[in-house]
C-alpha cells in the first residue's frame, strides 16, 4: 500500500479545490431565462447562457469563452446545445458590408451573441450597426473553429450524433460546420491562416486588441485542431470520403507551424508581419494541442522553463502574452493594439498576467519536468486561495487578469481562469 506524502496530500487538495471553485464560478455565470445582468437585455434566447464571468463581467454570450470552457467537463450537454443552436442561427446568411466598413461574409461565426439573440461579429461593445473597425475588416478569425469544437463535443463526448444532421434554420449543422471553417483567410500552400494588414481579423479573442498581420500563430493552430475535428465529425456520419480534405489540412499545418514561427531559443512567433513579438500562450498552447513532433515540443517546453527561470513570463501562476524580455518598447508590449491610450503598458492584453493559458505552461512544462510544472500550478492556486471570490465582494479570484504595477486587477469571477488550467490538469491526471 503506497502512502502519499504531505505534499501530495496537499497538492491533491488543491486541485480539489480548483474543482469546487470552478463550479462556483461556472454557476456565477450562468445566465437564466428571462434573467437580466449587469443592466443587460433579458435572456430572451430560450434557454440557460453562460457568459465569460460572474458580477459585472461581460453581459453576453461569447463563442470562444464558452466553448475553452467544454474540456473541464462541468458544463452541462443542455448547456452546450442550446449554445451550439444559438451560434449556429446566428451564422451570417448574406454577405454584409458594415457601416463601419467592416466586412462580415456569408456564412461568418459571431464573436459574441446578446441575450436578445443579436450576434456582434466583432469585439467591443458596439451595437449591430456600429460594429467592426478598428477590431477588423473581417469578423474574428477564432470563432469559425470554435463553433467546430463546440459541435464535436457535441457529437463525440455526449454522442448525440444526431444534431450534425437536424436542421438549424433549414441548413444542417454539418454543412454550416464546413462553411464556418472556410471563412478565415489562408495559405493553400501552408494551410496557416493569414491576413493582410488592410484586411485583417482577431487572430484570437484574448489578444483582439492587438493588431497581427501575415501567417498568424494561435489561429493556425485552432484551425489544425479543427480540421482533426471535422474528420471525426464527417466520420460519424459516413462521409469518410470528405475526411482526408480535413486531414490533409491538418497535416500541412502541422509541417510548416514550427519552422514558420519558431524563435532561435524555441518559442513561436505571435504572428510574421504585425506584432510579432513571441508568444508565450501559442507556444505552450502547440504542445497543449499536440500539432508538434517531439522534438519540437521538447524545445518548447525547455525554453519555457529558462523563461520560467529569468521570472519574464509569470507571477503568482498567472502567465503573460509576451516575456517582458521582448516587450515591443518601453511603452507597448506589443507593436501595435487598436488604441495603445486605452491599453497602457502591463494592463489587460498589453502586458498583464493571465490564468487562463496557466494549464497550458503546466502540462507544457510537465512534458519535461513535472516537478516545475507542479510548482506553477501551485503558486496558482495559492493566488486563487488567497483572493477567493467567495470570502466576500472585496474579494475577487479567479481575476481576468493582475499585474502589481498599480494593483492592476480586471474582471473578477472569470470562467477561462479555472475552467482551461482544471481541464489541463485533469489532463495531467493532478485531479
Amino acid at each position: 500500500m503506497q502512502i502519499m506524502s504531505n505534499y501530495d496530500q496537499n497538492f491533491s487538495a488543491s486541485m480539489q479545490f480548483l474543482k469546487q471553485l470552478t463550479k462556483d464560478v461556472l454557476e456565477s455565470s450562468r445566465v437564466y431565462p428571462d434573467q437580466s445582468v449587469v443592466g443587460s437585455a433579458k435572456n430572451t434566447t430560450g434557454d440557460t447562457l453562460i457568459r465569460p464571468g460572474g458580477r459585472e463581467c461581460y453581459p453576453c454570450f461569447w463563442v470562444r469563452d464558452f466553448a475553452q470552457s467544454l474540456e473541464c467537463g462541468l458544463i452541462r450537454y443542455k448547456e452546450l446545445e442550446h449554445a451550439l443552436i444559438l451560434t449556429a442561427e446566428t451564422q451570417a446568411t448574406e454577405d454584409w458590408k458594415t457601416p463601419s466598413g467592416s466586412f462580415v461574409p456569408k456564412g461568418s461565426i459571431a464573436d459574441h451573441i446578446g441575450f436578445d439573440g443579436v450576434p456582434i461579429y466583432f469585439p467591443g461593445g458596439a451595437s449591430y450597426q456600429e460594429q467592426g473597425q478598428p477590431f477588423g475588416y473581417f469578423p474574428s478569425f477564432d470563432n469559425h473553429y470554435f463553433f467546430i469544437e463546440m459541435a464535436w463535443y457535441a457529437a463525440k463526448v455526449y454522442k448525440k450524433q444526431h444534431i450534425l444532421e437536424d436542421p438549424i434554420k433549414g441548413i444542417s449543422l454539418l454543412s454550416r460546420l464546413k462553411k464556418a471553417f472556410s471563412i478565415p483567410p489562408t495559405d493553400p500552400e501552408t494551410g496557416l491562416v493569414y491576413c493582410e494588414l488592410s484586411k485583417r481579423g482577431v487572430n484570437f479573442g484574448f489578444t483582439d486588441v492587438v493588431v497581427h498581420s501575415g501567417d498568424l500563430l494561435f489561429c493556425s493552430i485552432l484551425r489544425y485542431r479543427a480540421a482533426l475535428k471535422m474528420v471525426d465529425l464527417l466520420e460519424v456520419v459516413g462521409e469518410s470520403n470528405q475526411s482526408n480534405h480535413y486531414r490533409e489540412i491538418a497535416f500541412k499545418i502541422a509541417n510548416n507551424i514550427f519552422d514558420r514561427f519558431c524563435d532561435k531559443d524555441g518559442l513561436l512567433h505571435a504572428s510574421t508581419g504585425k506584432s510579432n513579438q513571441l508568444d508565450i500562450w501559442g507556444s505552450a498552447f502547440a504542445v497543449y494541442v499536440g500539432i508538434l513532433n517531439p522534438s519540437q515540443s521538447r524545445k518548447i517546453s525547455h525554453a519555457l522553463i529558462k523563461a520560467l527561470d529569468a521570472n519574464t513570463i509569470a507571477w503568482k501562476g498567472n502567465i503573460r502574452h509576451v516575456p517582458t524580455d521582448n516587450d515591443f518598447s518601453n511603452e507597448t508590449v506589443w507593436e501595435e493594439t487598436v488604441d495603445i491610450g486605452s491599453f497602457p503598458k502591463n494592463t489587460y492584453q498589453n502586458g498583464a498576467y493571465w490564468n487562463t493559458p496557466t494549464g497550458w505552461i503546466c502540462y507544457a512544462i510537465s512534458q519535461v519536468n513535472p516537478d516545475v510544472g507542479k510548482n506553477l500550478a501551485t503558486e496558482y492556486i495559492q493566488q486563487l486561495k488567497s483572493d477567493d471570490f467567495r470570502q466576500g465582494d472585496e474579494f475577487g479570484a479567479p481575476f481576468e487578469c493582475i499585474h502589481p504595477d498599480g494593483n492592476h486587477r480586471q474582471n473578477p469571477v472569470y470562467l477561462t481562469s479555472v475552467t482551461c488550467p482544471l481541464a489541463a490538469f485533469q489532463r495531467l491526471n493532478w485531479i
